[in-house]
C-alpha cells in the first residue's frame, strides 16, 4: 500500500509543477466570487441546496446519512437531493436554463472554455492541486471549477467464479486472449460473457478511457490535436473498439443489447449471470453490495501488454463536483463540497481512491499490485492548447465520451447495419480530420 500512496503522492506533485510551468496566465485568471471563501461560522452558513446527483441507487441511504451528518454541523442548511437516471443527458439539458440545482456533478462534455459560464470558480488550480488529485480537470485558465468526488482506476469487472467454471486460470493480457476468454464462459456456462449495458448508453463510454492504457504514453491525449486519423488500424482507439466489435460479432454479448437495464445487471453480475462488464473501479463496490461472497467480485486491467510486459490502468476523476454559478447560496453550496470531498469519506466507502492528496490506497485495487500493474494518467494539455481536445471533438461530432459511435460499433456486429468496423473507423476519421482543420487554422 505504501508504494500506492506514494505514486498518488507523485502524481499530486508532478500535476502541481506541470500547472506551474504551463499556466503562466494563472495569476489573470477569473477571482473568485468572494461570498463563497467568507469566513463565517458554521452557524451564519444558511440557505436552501438543491443537490443533482447520479446515484439513483443510494440517494435514499447513504446520502440521506451524509446530510444528518453535514446538518449536525451546518444546521441552517437545507437539503435536497435530486437523482437523476440519465444523469448527463437530462443535466445537459436544463443546463440551457438557469435551474440546475446548486450543487451538481459537472457533466464530462463540458468544454474547458465554458466552464465559467455555468460553474463558480472554486479558487486556483496551481493552489487546488496542493489539496486534490486532478484538480485540473475542469479547470480553465489557471482557475478550477470542480473538484473530483473519487478518482478511478479504469479496466473490466469480472465474476471470478464464472471464470473459474470457464476454465479460465489467468487473467488475459491481449484482445485475442480476452475473447478466447469470453468464447469460453460462452461455451463452458450459462453467464453471458461480456454486457454492454448498451440500453444505458453511458456505459459504453466506460470503454473510451482505456485508449491510454493501450498507448501507454501519458502525451497520447496532446497527440490527437495533432492527428487526422486517430482511428486508423494499429492506433488506441481501432484496437480498442475492436474488442467491442469482435464480441458483439461473435455473440458474446447480451442477447437483446437494446433491452439491458443497469440496475439490474448488478445483481446479474453480483449472481453469476454476468462474466464481465467494462467499468470504472467505481462499480466493484457497488456489485459487490449485490453479492453473497463479495469476493467473488474481481478487477482486472484492460487486456492490453506492451512489448516491455508492462500492462497499464487508467487513473483520472470521476464526476467533479461544482456549484451552478447562477445559485443564491453558493457558500452553502461550497460548505458541502467541502464536507463531502474532505469528511464524508464517500470515494473509499464506494471503492474509489481519494481526491485528498495523500490518503491510503483503497483494498479493492491491492490485485493490481500482484499483477504488476503500472498506472497512468492523462498529461495536462500543451502550452497554448487549452481546450483543443474538447474543441475538436465537438466541431468533428464524433463523440469521444458520448455513446453514438459505440452504439453504432454494436449494432453493426449483431447486424442491425450494414456498415462494416472499417468503415465505421474511416467515417470517424473523416469527421475527425474535417473538425481538426476548422478547429486548428
Amino acid at each position: 500500500m505504501k508504494g500506492y500512496k506514494s505514486w498518488l503522492l507523485l502524481l499530486a506533485t508532478v500535476l502541481t509543477l506541470i500547472v506551474v510551468a504551463c499556466s503562466g496566465d494563472a495569476n489573470t485568471s477569473e477571482p473568485v466570487d468572494g461570498d463563497i471563501n467568507e469566513a463565517l461560522s458554521e452557524e451564519e452558513i444558511s440557505g436552501d441546496l438543491t443537490i443533482l446527483i447520479h446515484r439513483t441507487d443510494i440517494v435514499d441511504t447513504v446520502f440521506e446519512d451524509y446530510k444528518k451528518q453535514f446538518q449536525e454541523i451546518y444546521p441552517n442548511v437545507n437539503i435536497e437531493f435530486e437523482a437523476i437516471t440519465d444523469y448527463q443527458g437530462q443535466v445537459n439539458i436544463r443546463m440551457n436554463t438557469q435551474d440546475y440545482g446548486d450543487v451538481l456533478m459537472i457533466p464530462d462534455n463540458i468544454a474547458a472554455e465554458d466552464l465559467a459560464h455555468f460553474f463558480e470558480p472554486l479558487g486556483s488550480t496551481e493552489e487546488m492541486l496542493e489539496q486534490y488529485l486532478f484538480a485540473d480537470d475542469t479547470a480553465y485558465q489557471g482557475t478550477t471549477y470542480g473538484i473530483p468526488i473519487t478518482v478511478n482506476a479504469n479496466g473490466i469487472l469480472y465474476n471470478v467464479d464464472v471464470f473459474e467454471e470457464a476454465g479460465i486460470t489467468e487473467i488475459p493480457s491481449s484482445p485475442d486472449e480476452f475473447i478466447e476468454a469470453l468464447t469460453a464462459v460462452k461455451e463452458k456456462t450459462d453467464a453471458i460473457p461480456l454486457y454492454t449495458n448498451y440500453a444505458a448508453e453511458w456505459p459504453l463510454n466506460q470503454w473510451e478511457p482505456n485508449r491510454l492504457a493501450i498507448a501507454g504514453d501519458e502525451q497520447f491525449v496532446n497527440h490527437l490535436v495533432d492527428t487526422d486519423a486517430p482511428f486508423a488500424e494499429g492506433e488506441p482507439h481501432y484496437i480498442l473498439y475492436k474488442i467491442m466489435y469482435d464480441a458483439a460479432h461473435q455473440g458474446l454479448i447480451e442477447d437483446d443489447p437494446l433491452t439491458t437495464d443497469w440496475e439490474s445487471s448488478k445483481q446479474m453480475m453480483a449472481d453469476g449471470e454476468i462474466a464481465t462488464m467494462v467499468l470504472g473501479s467505481w462499480a466493484i463496490k457497488q456489485v459487490q453490495d449485490f453479492a453473497a461472497d463479495p469476493t467473488s467480485i474481481g478487477y482486472m486491467p484492460f487486456p492490453y501488454t506492451h512489448e516491455d510486459g508492462t500492462m497499464y490502468s487508467v487513473v483520472g476523476a470521476d464526476f467533479n463536483i461544482g456549484i451552478n454559478v447562477h445559485s443564491d447560496n453558493k457558500q452553502a453550496g461550497r460548505a458541502w463540497i467541502d464536507w463531502f470531498i474532505n469528511e464524508s469519506n464517500y470515494a473509499v466507502d464506494e471503492g474509489g481512491i481519494s481526491p485528498v492528496v495523500g490518503e491510503d490506497y483503497p483494498e479493492t485495487l491491492s490485485a493490481f499490485e500482484e499483477l504488476g500493474v503500472e498506472f497512468i494518467s492523462d498529461a495536462t494539455h500543451r502550452e497554448g492548447e487549452e481546450g483543443w481536445l474538447d474543441q475538436i471533438d465537438n466541431e468533428s461530432e464524433v463523440g469521444l465520451w458520448q455513446s453514438d459511435f459505440k452504439e453504432l460499433i454494436i449494432e453493426a456486429g449483431i447486424g442491425n447495419n450494414s456498415m462494416s468496423f472499417d468503415e465505421i473507423m474511416e467515417d470517424l476519421n473523416r469527421k475527425w480530420a474535417d473538425g481538426r482543420a476548422r478547429v486548428i487554422q
